[in-house]
């Protein structure tokens, strides 16, 4: 697999080694302001001069109509997002990934073509852009992680706001990739990421100002268990591990309700179900919907009421999920017990009377799947009628998971409907490439009149895989279309 819109392969194989990646969040990005001249609007102050934009014009054909001409107007950090003429202020962007010689993802040209370890690291410490970690795996019997990317140096600032363009805040070039750290066949047996902040605490880079964004370590922390639960580990477990949809807010969550009572008959009976309840968001379960409406919506919105002055509270909205558990564990004491459960069992039953009004009024015909949907929508489907939007469309259905389970599946905030998750998910079995598998989502063909536009998508919301032959014999066995390219 690999970016539609970039070369290279950089999720899979060759005969001698397999690879995959999830996101490493470093900062490579950075917004500068600039003081612009009143009298020469293309000119901004740069090291007590004005230094002047750089101007391109680029004609846009336009089927049907005359073309357009569009101005854009470039610092020496970068292009200019936005101006405000009354305030005589310009923004640009600089980004690692916007430097010369730079395209991103092209790096996977060269490791998708590696032979062993060494090769392999020496094609990522090459790598440019996004902030990638790499899992690696060879028919050796050799494992290894190692993260890449260009790693801005920011002297005097640590790059989490925007600053002036005037020359006192510069790039001091990029890091050396070897000092990010790596593993090589650890100990533990395996190799993980999900998005997580990794970089061990104790590693240099940890104090280096890498990133400052990660995703939630849940989906970590859980994989973490199943990983080191398994000895040995086969085919299937990898399979089970990427659907896995326990999710690690539930089980915490679901820990407090020992002892809990309420009057209210709905409330009473959601409190028993969820602590009746294995944690895992089904899309058959109704402890799912009703603890991921009760969490998301609810819960972490009083919890952030309860402990904040209203001002505040309305400015962070339903707060971080990792800080708001925190709270609800007593952490710097925050809430009181009895002040607490309050907070728990006001916010369930708020959390009913929402479903009630979604899913109609008899919880037991409640649904995860009901709420949760994968529909992928075309980005053209807003511009085109009925008929066309309908074609464009894929409706996968049901979907379980959440953005916190190994089977990652963010949603909407208004609907609950699907808005990422591992649109491609490989499980390589080493060495006997054949027996690999995989899937993708919507189809294997971009084309809406194709069979093929929408057919794996049911399969891949309900968690199933189809075979990724390697060889030649199981690809010819297995090929159905033969695509002939004949230059004119």
């Amino acid at each position: 697999a690999g970016e539609p819109f970039l070369p290279g392969i950089s999720i899979g194989h060759n005969d001698a080694i397999a690879f995959g990646l999830t996101r490493f969040y470093m900062d490579q990005e950075d917004l500068y302001v600039y003081e612009t001249n009143p009298d020469r609007p293309d000119e901004y102050r740069y090291q007590g001069r004005w230094e002047p934009m750089t101007i391109v014009t680029e004609r846009i054909e336009v089927r049907g109509e005359a073309p357009r001409d569009v101005t854009l107007a470039f610092t020496r950090h970068g292009p200019i997002l936005v101006r405000d003429a009354a305030s005589r202020r310009a923004f640009a962007l600089r980004a690692a990934w916007l430097d010369e010689g730079m395209a991103p993802y092209f790096g996977s040209i060269e490791y998708m073509r590696a032979r062993n370890w060494d090769q392999f690291t020496a094609a990522m410490n090459r790598w440019g852009a996004p902030g990638e970690n790499q899992v690696y795996a060879d028919t050796q019997g050799n494992i290894g992680w190692v993260p890449g990317g260009l790693t801005v140096i920011r002297p005097n600032w640590d790059g989490l706001t925007p600053v002036p363009g005037d020359g006192r805040y510069e790039w001091a070039g990029y890091r050396d990739m070897d000092e990010l750290p790596r593993a090589f066949n650890p100990t533990a047996g395996y190799v993980m990421t999900a998005n997580e902040a990794n970089i061990p605490p104790d590693h240099p880079a940890a104090a280096k100002g890498v990133g400052y964004e990660w995703s939630d370590a849940f989906r970590a922390t859980r994989l973490h268990e199943l990983l080191g639960a398994s000895d040995p580990h086969r085919l299937d477990d990898s399979r089970a591990y990427q659907l896995d949809t326990l999710s690690i807010p539930a089980r915490r969550v679901t820990a407090m309700l020992a002892g809990l009572t309420d009057d209210r008959p709905g409330v009473a009976r959601a409190l028993d179900l969820l602590r009746g309840w294995d944690h895992h968001m089904r899309p058959d379960s109704t402890a799912a919907a009703i603890f991921e409406v009760w969490y998301s919506a609810h819960l972490r919105k009083a919890v952030v009421q309860a402990v904040l002055p209203a001002g505040a509270a309305a400015r962070v909205g339903n707060g971080d999920s990792t800080r708001v558990l925190q709270v609800l564990d007593g952490h710097e004491g925050w809430l009181t017990p009895e002040r607490r459960a309050r907070v728990l069992v006001d916010s369930l039953a708020a959390a009913l009377h929402d479903l009630s009004r979604t899913l109609g009024s008899d919880e037991s015909t409640w649904r995860w799947g009901a709420l949760h949907q994968a529909i992928f929508e075309h980005p053209l489907g807003a511009r085109v009628d009925t008929e066309a939007r309908r074609r464009l469309t894929v409706d996968a259905g049901p979907i379980g998971g959440s953005a916190v389970t190994p089977m990652a599946t963010s949603y909407r905030a208004s609907d609950y409907h699907l808005t990422a998750g591992a649109s491609f998910r490989m499980v390589a079995d080493v060495g006997r490439w054949d027996a690999s598998v995989a899937i993708n989502t919507p189809g294997q063909s971009g084309d809406p009149a194709s069979p093929h536009y929408r057919d794996l998508a049911p399969l891949w919301a309900q968690g199933q895989y189809i075979p990724l032959p390697y060889s030649k014999a199981a690809v010819d066995k297995a090929t159905r279309t033969r695509l002939t390219l004949v230059p004119e």
